[in-house]
């Protein structure tokens, strides 16, 4: 009867054991496949807009080179010029969103909508911000073959001779076009626009002398102008640049309301988890503030910042509205 009731007893506790795995197993909830805890499983895909050896370029590359490192997991930096820099951004904006695709966008991301009048992707709807990035400062070089040494020689210059200089840039409605636009404005100056695809093509044409002048990111021109191919006149910027530091401000070189530094951030596709953006938001500030990395970019004059998603958002909102009268001023219409 002993051995009986023993069991009973122990029937009675593996039939307790298991309605409780059971009843545990019901409300258990596997980990979503997409979470930030099993993130990044898988090697990461980051696109830049721009062709090789441009500001994009090279920063991009060296953020991929550090977060690969950081992370374990290979960071593939793609080039994907085009329609100034807007292939780059539709093929992120359609991507998984995943938190496997990232882009790294100028401020392309917040004039693009005003230039293009046909965009097959909504920058605000389709891209998520996840943090920014770094800045750097413009330069504005001429071809050594004019007669301007300094940026108030240039503007004399011009005035001298309507029409007869014309300037380089990456394309319409690009960064380095409107500043351009924005100086011609404010000087009252007449410089004929030549667009190519890409800042570093018209810096290609500045070299071979198809145009007179560039205004460009520091990270392209530091070895043009060391090598003595380009003439640098003013950096576009409110303090001077260790990259350059022999090089006067637009401000000391009295024309102190042309300023317009680069901006960068990182944008990945609408819909990706936000434990997996705020994933990437902590290991690219832990990326950023690499002393290697910053080292290596502040000698071609790039200078690392970040930020949350969220002021990112409230940053590209309030470029959209400074490029928006840029564009107004100079009549330049949706293409």
């Amino acid at each position: 009867m002993i051995d009986s009731l023993r069991a009973s007893n122990l029937s009675s506790a593996l039939l307790a054991f298991a309605l409780l795995a059971m009843t545990a197993g019901i409300h258990a909830q596997p980990a979503p496949t997409g979470s930030a805890q099993a993130f990044p499983a898988k090697p990461i895909r980051l696109i830049l807009p721009f062709p090789p050896s441009g500001g994009t370029d090279t920063l991009g590359r060296g953020i991929a080179q550090t977060l690969s490192a950081q992370i374990g997991q290979q960071v593939v930096a793609d080039n994907r010029p085009g329609a100034g820099g807007n292939i780059g951004l539709e093929l992120t904006a359609k991507a998984q969103p995943d938190g496997y695709t990232m882009v790294l966008s100028s401020p392309l991301i917040a004039i693009s909508p005003m230039i293009y009048a046909k965009l097959n992707y909504d920058p605000e709807k389709d891209l998520a911000p996840v943090t920014k990035v770094a800045f750097t400062r413009k330069v504005l070089v001429v071809h050594p073959s004019v007669p301007a040494k300094t940026m108030k020689d240039l503007i004399e210059l011009a005035r001298r001779n309507p029409g007869k200089l014309n300037f380089g840039s990456g394309g319409v409605g690009t960064a380095v076009h409107l500043t351009a636009e924005l100086l011609k404005s404010l000087t009252g100056v007449n410089i004929v626009h030549v667009p190519y695809k890409g800042t570093i093509l018209a810096l290609g044409a500045l070299v071979s002398g198809e145009v007179d002048m560039v205004v460009g990111s520091m990270t392209g021109i530091v070895s043009l102008a060391q090598a003595g191919r380009v003439r640098p006149l003013a950096v576009l910027s409110e303090t001077r640049a260790t990259a350059m530091a022999d090089l006067p401000t637009a401000a000391e070189a009295g024309f102190p309301q042309i300023t317009d530094d680069t901006w960068y951030g990182m944008f990945v596709p609408a819909g990706t988890p936000r434990d997996i953006v705020e994933r990437l938001n902590a290991e690219l500030r832990k990326t950023l503030a690499s002393p290697e990395l910053v080292k290596r970019l502040d000698s071609v004059g790039v200078e690392t910042g970040t930020s949350t998603p969220e002021e990112l958002g409230r940053f590209v909102r309030n470029e959209s509205v400074r490029f928006g009268k840029v564009i107004r001023s100079a009549g330049i219409k949706p293409i």
